[in-house]
């Protein structure tokens, strides 16, 4: 049997998601439970699939399919494409599997052509209204379907608008907007060289193209990076009759949330335009009115929709985000979502739900997204400074935050300057799809138009970023990339500083505080703790980020990084002798220097750690990187060292080699050097033995890990050097402390051997930074080079840096574990690079029964509620 690629929303439910789309699985569960919902089909993900495999057509199954659902669709409503009587129009929305808001296409009022236009001008009694469908219909095709840019069209309108001395475009007559139906076609023309389509099948079939091609467009595919959304799941297209919120001021459309998504109150809040279509609203053209003017507007339908929100929220147990239109006084519902929220919304939201009934706390658990904790855990404004910055202007606070940077005018500038290292603030009329980079390279967006439903309003809020939005005192010139005020004329290049809570618009940079963490916060992350296996550890490699971390719920020090210690000004000075030493008399002289502020650091970590595990990595990096490059450093370095410039040279040629990152490094250097592990022992176990006396109610076990390790006899090597010293000194001491001594597998080969090195080693650390870079065969610091064409290839859909890669280096690890643990049941495994805070590699570890896993102290939490979402869906 031949697939079905079309369904009505009458054969579909909310359990269908991954066939019909979030929005098309939503309007057939709307339909179900007898909401008003302007009926249609949807046309599957599996079609949007077989598109891209038959080299971006649509085949002719698949289109008389679609020719099927059409006549289903005219027999429903009792209208007819190009009927002289009675013509049929639609919309034509993407809806992906994923909430993807702003990113994909839609087109409305399809089906209109001068024929159909003068059909429904005389029917309704309303020109105005039948050519305003018109002029949108052209625009939105031409720009959407034919990629002809929207800015022609703007610039007719305004041209518009200013000859007939109007502000809006509501003013403009019938007359007008026919006027500009003509110059719109004229327009599409020059642009494409052909006139614009008649047939309103024609009109579908390049829409649904078009909807299926926005799949694959630039800001999609960022997009879909950033949120870990696959290429392949497609997405659907939703056709569905119109329902006309511009035939006058007994219309409207709206876009609503059944709680405050900024604040997770518990109120309805959302936006309405009156005479307006949809996509006025979240374009931000105009300005649109509170939710609560509706009421008194249309009271009829506002209660009818009261009604509909809370038989939503209760349906669905979240908060919704919905869009909806009023004809002539009728509501009827247009999609309703899980809404996008910040983190402080969604940690509210949970916790209600639970106090009223709806859900459990594991439930709760697994409706926050962890990314967006990140949001919570960074710098507020000063109270102080802010008290007396001068404020400019106040808008909507449509996303939280803090941010401060120098103005920009342009996506493209955004992130041109954010490359260079400088903090912006993306300024614009409104955001669009096409602005998506811009916005996340940016400290944070301001926008002249739009509400809190707005483009820019709902991807900030997703990306976590601070947005002001709907400033219109604002007097801006894009083009000369400056704009006004309160009588101050800001430049490209300006500081200036937004509270997305309050919507302050602040002159200059205003210095920023740490965070403090609300209550929901501690409730959430109990739930997530009383849930989750894995232990989360951190990164960290001073005392204050490891007390930090311990702050953020951090375990232990999954990775304590001993050479970052070395580089402050009264270190460097004795590494350097140590790597200029002729004999090992030389090189212990200078290592003796280093030992006791090493010690020093150790005592100020475990006492931050309160006796929780610490791993200690000893030293890493080749030592070329201690080693000045600037010839005056060098100058300065053959004094301090009394040696000639020449000798220090040739010492620092003596280090180069062609691949540090495969050179003389980690282990190889206690190889080398044994007295570089001697002296990091000594400081390690010194630093428990006086922490433990000073503690004695603390279990202090040090654990030292190894790094690079290859090969067992390696291995074994600087093991027994780390014994020798550490069993010496804890004799003398007549203490009983207990150590670790573990490996780093960072090195395909040690994984290959795991069951070889398992038997001597107490724990195995996955370095999973390394171990990516030896997997793949490319350097960390050359690979953005090549990885955009790879992205744009659909090669990789992700930096294998950020988010691990399961197939090959995640099934090395998963190998290592189970081979490492066939010869020793005790062996202790955890997971210390950048990937140890990324939710999906979270799960991954979790999946493959790892013990903890190791990230930097502001992704602790990220981590905890990560890997109690794991152990919640393996339950």
């Amino acid at each position: 049997m031949s697939k079905k690629y079309c369904y009505l929303f009458t054969e579909g439910n909310a359990n269908m998601r991954e066939l019909l789309g979030g929005k098309g699985a939503n309007l057939a569960e709307m339909t179900n439970i007898g909401l008003p919902v302007p009926q249609g089909f949807t046309i599957t993900t599996e079609a949007c699939t077989q598109y891209y495999e038959d080299g971006q057509k649509i085949n002719d199954e698949i289109f008389a399919e679609i020719m099927e659902y059409i006549e289903k669709m005219e027999g429903i409503t009792g209208k007819k494409f190009g009927d002289m009587e009675n013509p049929l129009l639609v919309s034509v929305r993407s809806g992906a599997r994923a909430s993807m808001p702003g990113m994909m296409d839609t087109i409305l009022n399809l089906g209109l052509n001068e024929t159909v236009v003068d059909v429904l001008a005389k029917k309704s009694g309303n020109p105005r209204w039948a050519w305003d469908c018109y002029r949108r219909f052209i625009q939105m095709y031409s720009d959407v379907v034919m990629e002809v840019g929207k800015k022609y069209f703007e610039q007719l309108i305004d041209k518009m608008k200013e000859a007939r001395g109007v502000t809006q475009d509501v003013e403009l007559t019938a007359e007008d907007l026919k006027e500009l139906a003509g110059q719109f076609k004229a327009e599409y023309k020059s642009k494409i060289g052909q006139d614009f389509p008649t047939d309103p099948k024609e009109q579908l079939m390049g829409a649904v193209k078009a909807v299926f091609r926005s799949w694959d467009n630039p800001r999609a595919n960022v997009y879909r990076r950033d949120n870990d959304i696959p290429y392949s799941w497609g997405t659907a297209v939703n056709v569905q009759s119109m329902a006309f919120g511009n035939m006058g001021d007994d219309c409207g459309t709206g876009v609503a949330f059944t709680r405050n998504p900024a604040t997770g109150e518990k109120k309805l809040f959302g936006e309405f335009l009156t005479n307006a279509q949809g996509e006025d609203v979240v374009a931000g053209v105009r300005t649109p009115m509170p939710i609560a003017e509706m009421a008194e507007k249309f009271p009829e339908a506002f209660a009818q929709f009261e009604n509909v929100c809370k038989t939503l929220e209760d349906h669905y147990r979240d908060m919704q985000d919905m869009e909806f239109t009023v004809e002539h006084g009728k509501l009827y519902m247009l999609q309703t979502r899980n809404g996008k929220r910040t983190a402080q919304a969604a940690l509210k939201i949970a916790c209600d739900l639970v106090d009223e009934g709806m859900i459990d706390e594991k439930k709760a658990v697994a409706m926050v997204e962890p990314r967006t904790l990140d949001t919570l855990l960074h710098p507020q404004f000063d109270a102080v400074a802010l008290k007396e910055s001068k404020v400019m202007g106040k808008a909507l606070g449509a996303s939280p935050g803090a941010a401060s940077g120098k103005a920009v005018f342009s996506a493209e500038d955004a992130k041109a300057w954010a490359q260079r290292g400088e903090k912006v603030i993306l300024v614009r009329l409104e955001t669009s799809p096409e602005d998506i980079e811009g916005m996340k390279a940016a400290q944070g967006i301001l926008t002249v138009r739009g509400g809190m439903t707005s483009h820019a309003a709902v991807v900030a809020r997703g990306m976590g970023k601070c947005c002001v939005s709907g400033c219109g005192d604002i007097k801006m010139d894009e083009e000369n990339k400056k704009f006004e005020l309160a009588g101050k004329t800001y430049c490209e290049g300006d500081w200036l500083s937004l509270d997305g809570s309050t919507g302050n618009i602040y002159d200059g940079a205003v210095p920023t505080v740490d965070a403090t963490i609300g209550g929901e916060f501690g409730r959430i992350m109990g739930w997530a703790d009383k849930y989750r296996r894995l232990e989360v550890r951190t990164n960290a490699d001073t005392p204050a980020d490891a007390k930090k971390a311990r702050e953020l719920g951090a375990q232990g020090i999954g990775l304590c990084r001993t050479e970052h210690m070395f580089f402050n000004d009264d270190r460097i000075q004795a590494i350097r002798e140590m790597i200029c030493s002729d004999t090992v008399e030389q090189r212990e002289k200078a290592l003796a220097k280093l030992e006791p502020m090493q010690q020093g650091d150790f005592e100020g970590i475990y006492e931050a750690m309160e006796g929780c595990p610490v791993t200690i990595r000893f030293l890493d990096p080749p030592l070329h990187e201690f080693v000045p490059t600037e010839e005056a450093d060098i100058e300065a370095m053959a004094r301090d060292m009394g040696k000639t410039v020449e000798e220090i040279k040739a010492v620092i040629a003596g280090l180069h080699e062609f691949n540090p990152m495969m050179g003389h490094r980690g282990c190889r250097l206690s190889v080398t050097f044994p007295e570089i592990a001697k002296m990091q022992t000594r400081a390690v176990i010194k630093a428990a033995l006086n922490v433990q006396a000073r503690h004695p109610e603390w279990d202090l076990v040090p654990e030292i890990m190894i790094p690079l390790v290859g090969e067992l006899k390696e291995f074994a090597y600087v093991k027994g050097i780390v014994t020798e010293v550490a069993d010496a000194l804890i004799k003398e001491a007549g203490s009983s402390l207990k150590y670790k001594v573990g490996n780093m597998i960072e090195i395909p080969r040690a994984a290959m051997c795991a069951d070889d090195i398992a038997p001597i080693s107490d724990f195995f650390s996955f370095g999973s930074n390394d171990l990516t870079q030896l997997v793949f065969g490319f350097s960390r610091d050359d690979a953005g080079k090549f990885l955009d064409a790879y992205y744009d290839k659909k090669i990789y859909e992700n930096d294998p840096f950020a988010k691990l890669d399961q197939h090959g280096v995640g099934r090395l690890i998963s190998n290592a574990a189970r081979w490492g643990r066939s010869t020793n049941p005790d062996l202790h495994l955890g997971i210390c690079g950048e990937h140890g805070g990324d939710p999906s590699s979270v799960e991954f570890c979790h999946k493959i029964g790892l013990d903890y896993v190791s990230c930097s102290p502001f992704r602790v939490p990220i981590a905890r509620l990560a890997a109690a979402q794991a152990a919640i869906k393996d339950a």
